[in-house]
């Protein structure tokens, strides 16, 4: 049973909160509270539908107790058994504590590793994946930088996805992703297997990740296309490298301007996932959940062609749609990786 104290609390923090709103917080109170406030009224709504099922149950038996209404009050109790758990749940899930990074857009970076050209074909049509998926959520997708191959792999790609609650359902996309199929550039039909390495970063904003200026430098170079002709005449490309911790992260669209944001952007986002995973590992010692850690070095998804599956190890998930998922059908995949989150973190909460 979940301690009436705790929702007491919550309960009491919504209603102050309220009430400061009411009364006219400043404008300096007032994002953060709006937003906590925000957080907090899913959750009393929750939490009064738990205690009013709860009231209509001790009034019911109450009821028997009476012999012309015992009837109705079983009836009413059976109704309540039924509905019970499942609002007793719906309420354990919604006390769960939030990543405050859910909400957040995200970068998104895939990688050719083991396999050579297959391995960037295969980067490829994650990319496409990951992009088709985007567009059904009517996110937004733009690549920062990329580095095609000369038969329509990606040797690397960035790219900013934009949108509400971007980073709550790509997030458990991050680790080494495999492939099992036959080559198009195997002659002798046998099964070659690749893999590519996918991490999903929250956006960080400014306030998140202060970077001093003395702690980066900013190279520009000429922007150059497919086959190494150059796109335009000026040096447009950028190259900005953090001194303390060694990554660099370049943009080279066209405009010097839009390739230095975006950059910063990428590398905000790298270093905010840094602290992010410092702080993860300090709550949570050596401790791994249900869906794994999410470290890239983790194998986490085996895509076989031969047999047309899609196996998610960290939660035993195979299903047979292959093309679908491709296709960027991966709706299946996050809800049962979310799932089995809520689960693992329910679990920890009771024990």
């Amino acid at each position: 049973m979940i301690p009436m104290d705790k929702l007491d609390q919550v309960r009491a923090r919504h209603d102050y909160i309220e009430a400061r709103l009411n009364e006219g917080a400043s404008v300096a109170d007032l994002p953060a509270l709006s937003r906590e406030y925000a957080e907090l009224k899913p959750v009393v709504e929750r939490i009064d539908a738990f205690r009013k099922l709860l009231a209509e149950q001790e009034e019911a038996r109450r009821l028997l107790a009476d012999p012309e209404m015992r009837d109705l009050a079983e009836e009413e109790l059976a109704r309540i058994r039924e509905a019970l758990p499942e609002v007793e749940q719906a309420l354990r899930l919604a006390l769960l504590p939030g990543d405050a990074a859910d909400e957040r857009s995200a970068i998104l970076e895939i990688r050719a590793g083991t396999g050579g050209e297959e391995a960037a074909l295969f980067a490829g049509d994650l990319a496409r994946m990951y992009q088709r998926f985007a567009e059904a959520q009517n996110w937004r997708w733009e690549v920062v930088e990329e580095t095609p191959t000369e038969i329509g792999g990606l040797r690397e790609l960035v790219a900013h996805v934009s949108g509400r609650g971007v980073f709550s359902r790509l997030k458990f996309e991050s680790g080494v992703h495999r492939v099992q199929r036959v080559p198009v550039t195997e002659s002798g039909g046998r099964i070659h297997t690749s893999a590519a390495t996918v991490a999903v970063l929250p956006e960080a904003e400014e306030v998140d990740i202060d970077i001093p200026a003395a702690e980066i430098r900013i190279d520009t170079m000429r922007a150059s296309g497919a086959g190494g002709q150059h796109v335009n005449t000026t040096d447009s490309a950028v190259r900005i490298t953090h001194l303390p911790t060694g990554i660099v992260v370049t943009s080279s669209e066209k405009s010097q301007h839009q390739n230095r944001a975006k950059a910063l952007q990428v590398l905000r986002a790298r270093l905010y996932d840094i602290e992010r995973r410092r702080r993860d590992a300090e709550r949570a010692a050596d401790r791994r959940d249900q869906v794994g850690s999410g470290d890239r070095s983790e194998r986490i998804r085996t895509y076989n062609f031969p047999q047309g599956r899609v196996t998610d190890h960290r939660i035993g998930l195979t299903l047979y749609k292959l093309d679908q998922i491709l296709q960027g059908d991966l709706g299946e995949v996050i809800d049962a990786l979310t799932t089995a989150d809520q689960a693992s973190r329910l679990a920890e909460l009771d024990a």
